[in-house]
């Protein structure tokens, strides 16, 4: 099932009388993908959590529209909706069996949709598999990790069959070991079910790890969508370019005058036919290599070895950041004169960025 929003906006009233309204989603349009894993993803407070909750009615837009495939369901209340849940903190009752939290939603379906006895089991036992946690079922919550609390609760979200599935920062509340884990788990699920899956996120690594699509929000403002990998490679704006990537991508303060891009008074790259201007120049830390004859000289701060890859950390006076990170190829020689090192650029590494507005210049 493939779902969209059309100019959904969500407006909170002030909880005090001198406060303004705070709108947390504004003019919001996206289409997810049947049969796709999509990670909505910004920083806390950009209304990622807010779009999810008025996908699945627990929260009703302002305005605009959503829909299910050809299906308008703004105005449809959640449990009319076929989506499946499942919330930061497992939200499963203490007194239950794992079994009986999973099988608890099948025994609020009425009328037509009332199942036997048997098909109860069935489904309860399909979705245990699923989530490979047959040993645990007549476990209580208590008994259980984290990362098997939260499989509980993915199979209780998939014991209705649901035509989508939402997850709302699934994996916050387990240590570092376990949420790769777990997002693994929930990639495997999704790649088996073929279920549609709304992964809410801030960790970047996360949402890039697991999705077929990334959406990046921004205080309740759609930024950019596309693969993963396709969005690191070709940022719209600095925040996208920002908010990607690890170790972070560095940022100079630089302009293009005479048909270059310049920082720190060193001509770059080229930059023809563009007007002279104020800008920020983005490199990614793989866009590094070193070279005695690069175009950027920076202080040489220190060689962390990695492995495969040495991490340069150096320092420029036009950089946003006390200091710079390049990742090298530990076959490449990291050459110093005294206290300097020089750069030149892997072009397609490199972005730059109107100093007012923040978006993209594309340079040929």
């Amino acid at each position: 099932m493939n779902v969209t929003l059309q100019n959904v906006t969500k407006v909170f009233p002030p909880r005090l009388r001198k406060e303004a309204p705070v709108t947390a989603v504004k003019d919001f349009n996206i289409e997810i993908p049947d049969g796709k894993l999509v990670a909505l993803l910004g920083p806390s407070g950009c209304g990622k959590s807010t779009i999810l909750n008025m996908i699945c009615g627990l929260k009703e837009p302002t305005s605009g529209k959503i829909f299910f495939g050809d299906k308008d369901v703004t105005e449809l209340p959640p449990e009319q909706r076929g989506v499946g849940m499942v919330f930061q903190n497992y939200a499963l009752y203490p007194h239950m069996t794992a079994r009986k939290n999973i099988e608890f939603p099948l025994g609020n379906l009425k009328g037509d949709a009332k199942l036997t006895k048997e098909e109860v089991e069935k489904r309860v036992t399909e979705a245990a598999r699923i989530v490979k946690i047959e040993e645990l079922m007549e476990r209580k919550p208590g008994n259980m990790s984290g990362g098997q609390q939260q499989r509980v609760a993915i199979a209780r979200a998939l014991v209705k069959l649901p035509g989508l599935l939402l997850l709302d920062e699934p994996l916050s509340n387990l240590d570092a070991r376990l949420r790769l884990e777990t997002r693994e788990e929930i990639r495997r699920i999704q790649k088996n079910t073929g279920i549609t899956t709304v992964f809410v996120t801030h960790d970047q690594e996360e949402a890039m790890s697991i999705s077929d699509m990334i959406v990046l929000m921004k205080k309740g403002v759609f930024q950019q969508q596309g693969r993963p990998q396709a969005v690191y490679d070709d940022p719209v704006n600095l925040f996208v370019a920002k908010f990607l990537g690890t170790p972070a991508i560095n940022v100079f303060r630089g302009k293009i005058e005479s048909g270059n891009v310049t920082v720190g008074g060193e001509a770059i790259i080229d930059a023809k036919g563009q007007p002279d201007r104020d800008v920020f120049v983005a490199i990614r830390p793989e866009g590094f290599v070193p070279d005695e004859k690069g175009s950027m000289t920076c202080g040489f701060g220190s060689v962390d070895v990695l492995g495969r890859d040495y991490m340069v950390v150096a320092t420029h006076e036009a950089a946003e950041t006390p200091v710079i990170r390049a990742i090298i190829d530990s076959d490449t020689p990291v050459v110093r004169n005294g206290e300097k090192v020089r750069f030149s650029f892997k072009k397609h590494k490199v972005f730059v960025f109107d100093a007012a507005t923040e978006e993209r210049i594309r340079l040929d």
